[in-house]
């Protein structure tokens, strides 16, 4: 491996982080605090560089998308580097893996076969059940990460089981039992009850959301901001007395901001 200072011409940007990477984790040379990692400490930054990638796109940034994207590389570098330490795979051992993955997933492509007529993601979803199959999995459950956003994770959940056919016929039905969650909700009567009936009531309004083809996670993110983006607007029109104001007047204000949005006129 290129000693770090030492960078030939012909080395590219990865052996050079590849090589800063295994200096760092020296333990005679390197960085105490690199050194010390593990797995489990460095897992959240890798979760939190996945959504600043995800959070450069939605601003358009493209000069932060590159940066995001050189910080979430650091993380699959790091964790192939500490792999490797302890004689589990290397770098190279995970690109070639998901190399042989996305040639295996797309054969209409890389292989013989043809187009069967099935969707882009039913071809996706038929493959990733292979896989699982092949691993040893025994429910349609199996293989859905803990560590998601729950609201996500609900919409994968409840995938699964549409595919071996677990699921309301129609988002009608799928709406009705959000009035049947509501009403739980409001007749419980301990903390416990209530923790349980609120979840019920958002994994059923996470089944609505699906039935209309709306990705949840998406559209819980576009209202965040819809949401966000109003409030300072009210807060504004306010002009630093917002809290100061009744109910009644903050919602003149939200309406004023609405209508300004859509283009309105008072």
């Amino acid at each position: 491996m290129t000693e770090v200072g030492d960078h030939r011409p012909h080395d590219t940007g990865l052996q050079r982080l590849l090589a800063i990477m295994a200096r760092l984790r020296d333990p005679e040379r390197g960085c105490e605090w690199d050194c010390a990692q593990t797995f489990a400490t460095i897992a959240p930054y890798t979760i939190e560089e996945g959504y600043e990638v995800d959070d450069a796109i939605a601003r358009d940034d493209m000069a932060a998308l590159k940066e995001e994207l050189g910080d979430l590389l650091l993380q699959v570098v790091f964790h192939a580097r500490m792999a490797e330490e302890l004689g589990l795979f290397a770098f190279d051992d995970v690109a070639i893996g998901i190399a042989d993955k996305m040639e295996a997933r797309h054969p209409h492509v890389f292989g013989h076969e043809s187009e069967t007529g099935q969707s882009r993601e039913d071809r996706w979803e038929s493959a990733k059940a292979d896989e699982r199959a092949a691993k040893g999995a025994q429910s349609a459950m199996d293989g859905v990460a803990l560590a998601l956003p729950a609201l996500m994770r609900a919409g994968k959940l409840q995938k699964r089981a549409a595919r071996v056919g677990f699921d309301w016929p129609d988002p009608a039905e799928a709406a009705e039992k959000v009035l049947e969650e509501l009403q739980e909700l409001d007749e419980a009567t301990s903390e416990a009850e209530r923790v349980a009936e609120a979840g019920d009531l958002l994994f059923a309004a996470v089944n609505v959301v699906r039935k209309h083809g709306v990705a949840p996670e998406e559209a819980l993110r576009q209202a965040n901001a819809k949401f966000e983006r109003r409030f300072k607007g009210m807060e504004a029109l306010a002009e630093g007395r917002f809290a100061e104001l009744t109910l009644e007047q903050q919602e003149e204000l939200w309406q004023v901001v609405k209508r300004s949005e859509r283009g309105e006129t008072a």
